[in-house]
This record gives structure tokens, C-alpha cells and sequence, in this order.
């Protein structure tokens, strides 16, 4: 199989939501002799991308959307060990801790966050749901993460992103960490008044800010994957 035809049947896997369709071609591209950088960049990646695009405009519903990812991770995993075999760079995985806010029990928007995360090489620290400040700052720290991801779904919980924020300043942390807040009552300007670092309205966005934030901060590690 040509380099051509590989990465269209690549994109055609991801789009599908085939992740063991993704994950044989994978392995395929590798038996072949494939750079595996190159399979994940212009395969993988750029198939994410696509999908992406086409759930803007509506063309794919979430759940397809949901596949397309975890058919990305399933392929990331194949591709990485042989990066790395290969002396390629290594793209240290970058450390996110996402969490729903304290006295918030809602779960998907973050968890769709996650999947897109862990599909663009991040790695993703899910401390789930009604999670209270100290968890996050015990999280951050264990973990030395350079991403918190907060979610709320209630107008009443919204005010425990501020309180997380103003902790991570009382311990020393913030500076070494970026803060993306999101969920159904969150807005820019929210983000904005409580010092957070950025807005997602959904976890596509969610994906390109945290890479786009990741690519700009020179005490941080390249993004693993490049902006959607």
C-alpha cells in the first residue's frame, strides 16, 4: 500500500470511529516502514482535525465525534512506543487535571474534553465530579501539572473556579499553571474576571486552546500534537 492510500484509509478509520481498524493500520504503516511521526502528523492528526471541522458544522453528532477520538488514542498508542524506539521526539505528554467543580455532579462536557485530550496526546488526570479545591491543588501537585481544566453546569457552582484559582496563587502553583475553565453558564468574560487563562465553549475548542496554550509557554514542553 502506497504513503497515500494509507493515510486516506487513516482518515477513513478516524472518521468511521473504527478504532481497530485505526489501531491494525497503525501497526500497518509501522510494517511498512512508515516514519511513525510522520503517520501520526499527517494520518492521525490531521484526520482529527478534519473531524473536527465537521463537527462544527454539524455534520457529525457527539457521540460519532466521541469515537472518532478514541479511535485516535488507540492509534496514538501503537505510534508513540515506536517514536520513541525510533529516537524520534519524544513529546513528553503534558499533564492536565480536569475536574467538575465542588457541588456539581455533571460529567459528559468534561469527559468529552478528556477524550479529546488523551486523543491529541495529552495526559489527563479525571478526578471527576463534586471535586473541592484541595483535590485539585493535591492533583497539580502529585501530578506537577501544567493544565487545570474546570467544569460547571450550574451558576450556583461557577464561584469554586475562583476559589480553585486564588489556591493555586496562595500555594505558589499558578504561575506553572495554565487554568481552562468551560461548562453550559461559563463565558469569556467569566474566565477573564476571575483570572483564568482561557474559555472552551466544547471540547474541540477545549483541544486547540490547551495546545495552543502548551505551544506558548516556553517553560513547557511542545504541545504533543499540533493545533487543530
Amino acid at each position: 500500500m502506497d504513503e497515500k492510500t494509507m493515510y486516506e484509509k487513516i482518515q477513513v478509520s478516524v472518521a468511521e470511529g473504527d478504532a481497530e481498524r485505526a489501531g491494525d493500520l497503525a501497526r500497518e504503516a509501522i510494517q511498512s516502514g512508515l516514519d511513525p511521526l510522520q503517520v501520526l502528523d499527517n494520518g492521525y492528526t490531521r484526520a482529527l482535525r478534519t473531524v473536527g471541522a465537521r463537527w462544527e458544522a454539524g455534520e457529525l453528532y457527539l457521540p460519532e465525534m466521541i469515537l472518532a477520538a478514541e479511535a485516535m488514542k488507540v492509534a496514538l498508542g501503537v505510534l508513540q512506543p515506536e517514536i520513541l524506539r525510533r529516537g524520534g521526539p519524544t513529546r513528553t505528554p503534558i499533564c492536565c487535571v480536569l475536574g467538575t467543580v465542588r457541588g456539581d455532579i455533571h460529567d459528559i462536557g468534561k469527559s468529552i474534553v478528556g477524550a479529546m485530550l488523551e486523543a491529541a496526546g495529552f495526559e489527563v488526570v479525571d478526578l471527576g465530579t463534586d471535586v473541592d479545591t484541595a483535590r485539585f491543588i493535591s492533583a497539580v501537585r502529585e501530578k506537577k501539572a501544567s493544565f487545570v481544566g474546570m467544569s460547571a453546569l450550574l451558576t450556583t457552582t461557577m464561584p469554586e473556579m475562583k476559589i480553585v484559582i486564588d489556591e493555586l496563587k496562595e500555594s505558589g502553583l499558578r504561575p506553572a499553571v495554565r487554568v481552562v475553565i468551560g461548562g453550559a453558564p461559563v463565558t469569556r468574560e467569566y474566565a477573564d474576571e476571575i483570572g483564568a487563562d482561557g474559555f472552551a465553549k466544547d471540547g474541540l475548542e477545549a483541544m486547540r486552546l490547551f495546545q495552543s496554550l502548551a505551544a506558548a509557554s516556553p517553560a513547557k514542553a511542545a504541545a504533543p500534537a499540533r493545533e487543530a
